[in-house]
């Protein structure tokens, strides 16, 4: 039987796998199924369909219902181009910070829950507890709900959700949901002193991308719902963070790439959402293709995440607010799968070390504080499980 790691051991474990979302987890994955299995915890995998990755959930305890899940992911966002003072994938300590990339988001919080879960497994549980880790979520989550749809059946339903993203340990109880949309403008090419003869992809792509900037003009206007003015912003988002097109400057584009992504607070209908940005699309498509025929604009969905919406006493929200004393209403503008579980029938919240503040940024890190403040809620947690 391997040892029993501490936190901070597996912590840097974690973070020593290079687990970019372009790249596999599998090392990860095989590394936590060596670990739990050597302690007697059977693991079970859902593969991703097409890419060398995996999901990994495992049960302690009863063979009952009822479990508390731990959700955690395992994908952290690229380093390339960002001054790190030290090596991302070792954890530094220095200055009361552990330094490495996924510290804060969240392979902190994965450490810990890992830890929690061969303790629980040794004590004896009467409760059981589970864990589950997912693959792809911080390009869209994206892996949680074939994950959560493996679990079925193979592990007993579990009833309360803790999503361990960064949140100072608070009782995160609403965050906003989104989507995402890949689009091509396809224009067509002319030297650019007949530029009415063409069709500019990027010129055109660009009507796109200034009716987001109108969308949050307006929705920023406009008064917040008692719900969303829990949300810093109180309202729904539109945003376009990269852009690709063009052969040259001297040439009408005849490609534009990028992805419209909406933020939506709770209450605001995701499919009216996506309707408005597809009818901007088709207006904008028609006047192209006056121009020329072989003018369009494709446009797929690249990620859809629902929104985690508060629950009337809820049995997650309750569970968390007894461990941590915290009574506060907080709500968060990323997205978890949080809101995932939630539409699978499970009751969910948010709750892990960290702040958000220090996700995907260089030198990410999480204090040694909020580690061990970590480390105390999944103590308090296992005490509530015996």
């Amino acid at each position: 039987m391997p040892d029993r790691l501490s936190p901070l051991d597996i912590m840097r474990q974690l973070v020593a796998f290079p687990t970019v979302s372009r790249d596999t987890n599998l090392p990860l994955v095989d590394w936590v199924e060596v670990y739990l299995e050597g302690h007697g915890i059977e693991c079970h995998r859902f593969p991703h369909p097409d890419q060398p990755k995996a999901a990994l959930f495992a049960h302690v305890g009863p063979d009952v219902e009822g479990a508390v899940v731990l959700s955690g992911h395992t994908d952290v966002v690229p380093v390339d181009g960002q001054p790190w003072d030290s090596d991302p994938f070792q954890v530094v300590e220095r200055d009361g910070k552990y330094f490495g990339r996924g510290t804060t988001d969240m392979k902190a919080f994965d450490a810990l829950a890992l830890w929690a879960l061969v303790e629980a497994h040794h004590a004896g549980v009467r409760r059981p507890l589970q864990i589950a880790l997912s693959f792809d979520e911080e390009i869209g989550c994206t892996g949680a709900p074939p994950m959560i749809a493996a679990m079925q059946g193979v592990v007993p339903r579990g009833n309360a959700v803790i999503v361990g993203e960064p949140s100072m340990m608070r009782a995160v109880t609403g965050h906003k949901g989104g989507m995402g949309f890949d689009t091509h403008v396809v224009g067509f090419e002319v030297h650019s002193s007949i530029i009415n003869q063409g069709v500019s992809a990027v010129l055109e792509g660009a009507r796109l991308i200034d009716w987001a900037n109108h969308r949050n003009a307006e929705n920023s206007a406009s008064a917040p719902s008692d719900l969303a003015s829990l949300f810093d912003p109180p309202f729904t988002t539109w945003h376009v963070g990269q852009v690709q097109g063009g052969t040259a400057h001297n040439i009408t584009a005849k490609d534009c790439h990028f992805s419209m992504d909406f933020r939506a607070v709770p209450g605001d209908d995701k499919a009216d959402l996506e309707e408005a940005y597809r009818t901007k699309v088709a207006a904008v498509e028609a006047g192209m293709r006056a121009v020329h025929a072989d003018a369009r604009i494709d446009v797929s969905t690249r990620f859809d995440v629902p929104a985690l919406t508060p629950e009337e006493d809820g049995l997650a929200e309750g569970f968390v607010r007894q461990i941590t004393g915290d009574n506060g209403n907080h709500v968060v503008s990323y997205g978890t799968e949080a809101g995932q579980f939630q539409q699978a029938g499970y009751s969910a919240v948010v709750c892990g070390p960290g702040d958000i503040a220090q996700a995907h940024q260089p030198n990410e890190f999480i204090t040694v504080a909020q580690f061990e403040a970590g480390h105390q809620f999944m103590r308090d947690l296992l005490a509530r499980l015996m």
